[in-house]
């Protein structure tokens, strides 16, 4: 076989192998989508939209760039804790809620892709650690398959993160959520972080106009059926115009 043949058909069993999202559950999972530098892919859906974000966020990003995932949606039912420790959160009305993603047959997402070292794994675990990694295979702006798997950071559950990553110890869970109040970190009846949706939408925005467009109509609220862009025109109106605490102007700016 040639060297062009080899690598068509590693490739193809890369693809064949995450052909559906696998979960990543140890940090040594990880090694197995690392690529030929010792870098692996991260797929960003909602501040990571923000090139400036991703940077702050991951030191040694490279490669940043926009790209489509299939069988995703976006959703607003994740209870965040950052946003009370940063004074954004409104427990009053129900405005505490970040971005999540969950399967969903039928829709495409405009995401960023990056690559970051290996080094930088542990702390982007640490610092997701209520979500579930996936590795999943982006696509092109063209509709092609990458060669490497991306991780994606995917709705998890009450039940699973206090049984898998608190191990059952109640203290942490006080600890990171508790203490602010959050009994339930996966919610249905919750509304965006105003500061953080407003980030969010800008952050779309520069990505490009697909990833504008797709921001507003393929994420929801927690019902599943309000789209940001329906929110956007009624509920939610005059979020685009409210500016973020002068603390947080860098950090939610787009």
């Amino acid at each position: 076989m040639t060297r062009m043949g080899r690598r068509s058909a590693a490739v193809m069993s890369v693809n064949e192998l995450f052909r559906h999202p696998v979960e990543l559950t140890r940090e040594s999972d990880f090694d197995q989508i690392l690529n030929s530098d010792g870098y692996i892919s991260i797929c960003g859906f909602g501040s990571l939209l923000s090139k400036a974000s991703a940077q702050s966020t991951f030191p040694g990003l490279i490669n940043f760039r926009g790209a489509k995932l299939s069988g995703f949606r976006r959703v607003f039912g994740h209870s965040a804790p950052i946003f009370f420790e940063r004074g954004i959160a409104k427990p009053q009305t129900k405005e505490i809620s970040s971005l999540s993603v969950e399967p969903c047959e039928g829709e495409t997402l405009v995401i960023s892709l990056f690559e970051i070292p290996r080094s930088e794994i542990p702390a982007f675990i640490e610092r997701e650690h209520e979500f579930r990694f996936l590795a999943v295979i982006p696509e092109t702006y063209n509709g092609l398959l990458y060669t490497d798997p991306a991780v994606l950071c995917a709705r998890y559950t009450d039940e699973e993160y206090f049984r898998n990553r608190c191990k059952g110890d109640k203290e942490i869970f006080f600890q990171r959520y508790g203490r602010y109040g959050i009994q339930k970190i996966w919610r249905d009846d919750i509304l965006p972080c105003r500061v953080y949706l407003r980030h969010c939408v800008l952050a779309a925005e520069n990505l490009g106009v697909d990833a504008y467009n797709n921001f507003l109509d393929h994420t929801y609220l927690g019902d599943r059926k309000t789209t940001i862009r329906e929110y956007l025109a009624t509920t939610g109106s005059g979020i685009m115009e409210e500016e973020p605490p002068e603390s947080l102007k860098m950090r939610y700016g787009g």
